[in-house]
């Protein structure tokens, strides 16, 4: 059975544990990394079996992976700075981002 992801693409989302905000560019209905990368990042076990985000982080220039279980809504409903941003959307309406689905 697959688990419905809590977030969507283009939501803003806050990290609980690491405080640091950021925008959903891709959703995997589970953990899609390797044996390794878990063992050596995912130091809480998140599980593998429920929904895995990848994250922009704002005001850095990288991207994370995340286990649903760190993440909650980010309410401040501001923009965040990535470079990357543009290359996944080109709007934002309402709190949250979309792209005109012309270029992914």
């Amino acid at each position: 059975m697959t688990v419905r992801p809590k977030f969507a693409i283009g939501q803003l989302v806050h990290h609980r544990k690491f405080d640091y905000r950021g925008v959903v560019v891709d959703v995997d209905p589970e953990f899609q990394g390797t044996e390794e990368w878990y063992e050596a990042m995912a130091r809480s076990r998140p599980p593998k079996d429920r929904p895995w985000y990848h994250v922009l982080v704002d005001g850095a220039t990288h991207s994370t992976y995340v286990a649903e279980r760190h993440l909650e809504t980010d309410q401040s409903g501001k923009q965040i700075a990535h470079p990357a941003l543009g290359q996944y959307f080109d709007r934002f309406v309402d709190g949250r981002y979309q792209h005109s689905g012309g270029h992914h």
